[in-house]
This record gives structure tokens, C-alpha cells and sequence, in this order.
């Protein structure tokens, strides 16, 4: 892993201070281009668990991402950022975004290989 970019460390640091899901950011990692909004981590971890219960296959894995399994990892205060944690998230593929509806994307900062602040839209035709 490479050093973590200190101005996207900054903006994950504001993301998750602020409980803000409103940044639109647009990642570049190991080529693949990711286009979506920053979650806080807590509000990332809570969505992934609500989907993995609805899931008959999936459901124990849900207690992973709930609030015990959050408490015991979470970042101390002081710690900076090491992940991004997208929503409403599409890995854009020439004039296609997929997942469609969007999807949950977990990127550690220090893959990160080049990034702009926007989501980046893409056509259907």
C-alpha cells in the first residue's frame, strides 16, 4: 500500500466529523474508476448490515458489520481515516455504471491512485 494522500485523508476525516453523506467523490484504484458519495463509516457498516439480514444466505454475516462488530474495530479518535466508505457508488466501465441503482464500496485511502471531488455521470447510450 502507498502513502495515503493527506488532502483525501482530510476529506474522509471531515466526512466521518461531520456525519455527512453529501461529498460526491470520483476514485481511480488499480484502474478501475469509482463514482459515488462518501458515507461515515458507522452509517456504511449500518447499511451493509441491513442488507445482508434480508439475505437467507448472508443474514449471519450481517452481526459483522452491526454495531458489536464496529465497536470492536473502529478507529480511536485520534486515528485518521485508513478507508473510504461509498454509497450510492457505481464502478464506471466506458458509458455503463454498475451497479446500476448503485452500490457499497469500501477503498483503503492508500490505493487510491488518482481522485476529483464530483460524482462522474455516465450515458446509457
Amino acid at each position: 500500500m502507498s502513502k495515503p494522500d493527506h488532502l483525501l485523508v482530510d476529506i474522509a476525516t471531515t466526512v466521518e466529523s461531520e456525519q455527512s453523506n453529501q461529498m460526491s467523490l470520483t476514485v481511480v484504484v488499480q484502474g478501475a474508476v469509482i463514482t459515488g458519495r462518501l458515507a461515515p463509516e458507522v452509517v456504511w457498516r449500518e447499511r451493509v448490515a441491513e442488507v445482508l439480514e434480508d439475505s437467507e444466505r448472508l443474514g449471519p454475516f450481517a452481526a459483522v458489520f452491526g454495531p458489536a462488530g464496529a465497536d470492536a474495530r473502529s478507529p480511536r479518535p485520534y486515528e485518521p481515516p485508513t478507508h473510504l466508505h461509498f454509497h450510492v457508488a457505481r464502478i464506471l466501465q466506458g458509458s455503463f455504471g454498475i451497479p446500476e441503482t448503485g452500490g457499497m464500496y469500501r477503498i483503503a485511502i492508500g490505493d487510491v491512485n488518482a481522485w476529483t471531488v464530483g460524482d462522474l455521470s455516465y450515458s446509457d447510450g
